[in-house]
C-alpha cells in the first residue's frame, strides 16, 4: 500500500461542485486499496461564503475566492474545475502550467474554439486530464452497454434517448451563464452533452445527425443583484430583464456506425421534471430501459423468456452489473444507487489515471468532451438548416 499523499482542490462550490468535493472526500472508500491517499485541501469560489460553507461540510483544509490560488499552491496535485463553462479553458490551461492534474466538468468549453485549444493542451499537458461525463459510470448504464457489446440484444436499430429537467421552466429564475450563448449551447450543451456520450457509450459512434430543432421557451429572465445559486427564483419587482440566447428544447435524430437510429430529446422546462434521464434500446433478440427516476435498476425483454410470458421485467442492479460489487458497503440487489455515487467511481478511476494504476475504464478525455461538442454543434448547424443532416465522419481529427 503506497504512504503517498495527494492533495486535491475544487474550483466552484454550486451544486456540481459540492458534489466533487464530496466524491473526492470518498474516493478511497470505494474498490481496491494502495492507492495514494487524498488531502482534501482547498475550495475555491468567487462567493467566498459559499466556499466556507462547503469546506466546513466537506472536510476541506480552507476556503478561497480566487482560482489562482489554487493554481500559485504547489501543494496541490488535483484540481477539480465545476464553474461556467466559459472559465474553463483559462483554468484549466492555467492549472495545466502549474504541474497539476485536472478532472473538469462538461461541456468542456464554452465555444469550439475554447475546446479545440483545451483537446490541444491535453496532448502536451504530462499530467492526466479529463471530462466529467459521469453516466459512463452508472452501473445499469454500463450494464445495458455491456449487454449490447456482448450481442445480448441482437443488433442494435434504434436507441431512444429524453433528459428532461425543470431548473428553467420558473421564468422567474434569474440570468446565469447556463443562459447566454448561442443555440446549441443551452439545454443541448448542458444536459444533452451527458445523453450524447451515454448514447456513444452503449451504441458507438454516430456518423451523423439531421432533424434538429430548437427553440428558446422563455424569452428573457431578471438579472439578479446578488449572489443566488442553484435556480432560485426571484421577485422581478424592479429588476432588470435580459433576453434568452440559446435553447431550452432540442430535438435532433442521429445515425450510428452499426447502423442504428437514434432519437434524442432533452429540455430545460420540463414541467415538474427535476432530473429526468431516460433510456430505451432495441435490438432484433431483446431490448433494454433505465430511467434515472428508478437508477438502481433496469428493464429487459428477451429471447429469455418463455413462449407467450414475453415482457419487460425488473432487474436490480446488483454486484454482477459493473461498478457496483465493490462501489457500494452494501452491494446486493435491491440497495439501489444515486447519481451521486457516479461522481464517485469516476473520482476513483481519475486517482488510479494519476498513480499509473489499472482499474476502472479511464475517464474520459479533453478530446472526447472536444468531440461531444463538435455534435452538438453539428445539431445546432442542422436546426439553423431546417433540419439537413449534418455528417460527423470527419471528428477523429
Amino acid at each position: 500500500m503506497t504512504t503517498r499523499t495527494l492533495s486535491v482542490a475544487v474550483i466552484g462550490a454550486g451544486m456540481a461542485g459540492t458534489t466533487h468535493a464530496n466524491a473526492w472526500r470518498q474516493v478511497g472508500t470505494v474498490y481496491d486499496l494502495g492507492l495514494p491517499r487524498i488531502r482534501l485541501a482547498t475550495i475555491a469560489d468567487t462567493y467566498l461564503p459559499f466556499a466556507e460553507d462547503a469546506a466546513e461540510r466537506y472536510g476541506y483544509e480552507r476556503a478561497v475566492d480566487d482560482w489562482r490560488q489554487v493554481a500559485d499552491d504547489p501543494t496541490i496535485d488535483i484540481v477539480s474545475i465545476v464553474v461556467g463553462n466559459a472559465l474553463h479553458r483559462e483554468i484549466a490551461e492555467a492549472m495545466i502550467k502549474a504541474g497539476k492534474h485536472v478532472l473538469c466538468e462538461k461541456p468542456l468549453a464554452d465555444t469550439l474554439e475554447n475546446a479545440r485549444a483545451m483537446a490541444e493542451a491535453e496532448r502536451n499537458a504530462g499530467v492526466v486530464t479529463s471530462v466529467g461525463f459521469t453516466y459512463r459510470r452508472n452501473a445499469a448504464v454500463a450494464e445495458i452497454a455491456k449487454l449490447v457489446a456482448e450481442g445480448h440484444l441482437g443488433e442494435i436499430n434504434h436507441f431512444e434517448g429524453r433528459y428532461w429537467c425543470d431548473y428553467g421552466v420558473d421564468p422567474n429564475t434569474p440570468m446565469a451563464w447556463r443562459y447566454r450563448g448561442p443555440m446549441g449551447s443551452g439545454a443541448l450543451g448542458d444536459v444533452g452533452s451527458h445523453l450524447i456520450d451515454t448514447a456513444e457509450t452503449i451504441c458507438g459512434p454516430l456518423v451523423s445527425v439531421s432533424g434538429g430543432a430548437m427553440t428558446t421557451a422563455i424569452k428573457e429572465r431578471p438579472v439578479a443583484k446578488g449572489h443566488v445559486t442553484r435556480g432560485t427564483a426571484l421577485d422581478t419587482v424592479d429588476l432588470t430583464m435580459e433576453p434568452v440566447t440559446n435553447d431550452d428544447v432540442a430535438t435532433f435524430t442521429g445515425h450510428f456506425a452499426n447502423g442504428a437510429v437514434g432519437t434524442f430529446s432533452v429540455s430545460r422546462v420540463a414541467w415538474n421534471m427535476p432530473n429526468a434521464m431516460m433510456i430505451d434500446v432495441l435490438g432484433t433478440k431483446g431490448r433494454a430501459s433505465w430511467d434515472m427516476a428508478r437508477c438502481g435498476e433496469i428493464k429487459i425483454d428477451d429471447t429469455n423468456s418463455p413462449a407467450g410470458l414475453g415482457g419487460a421485467r425488473q432487474v436490480l442492479v446488483n454486484p454482477d452489473f459493473p461498478y457496483f460489487a465493490r462501489g457500494s458497503s452494501m452491494a446486493f440487489g435491491g440497495v439501489g444507487l444515486t447519481q451521486i455515487e457516479q461522481f464517485t467511481y469516476q473520482a476513483h478511476a481519475f486517482l488510479q489515471q494519476v498513480a499509473g494504476v489499472e482499474g476502472l475504464p479511464p475517464c474520459a478525455s479533453f478530446a472526447d468532451g472536444y468531440r461531444e461538442m463538435r455534435i452538438t454543434d453539428a445539431v445546432a448547424r442542422s436546426a439553423a438548416a431546417n433540419g439537413a443532416a449534418v455528417d460527423l465522419t470527419g471528428l477523429t481529427d
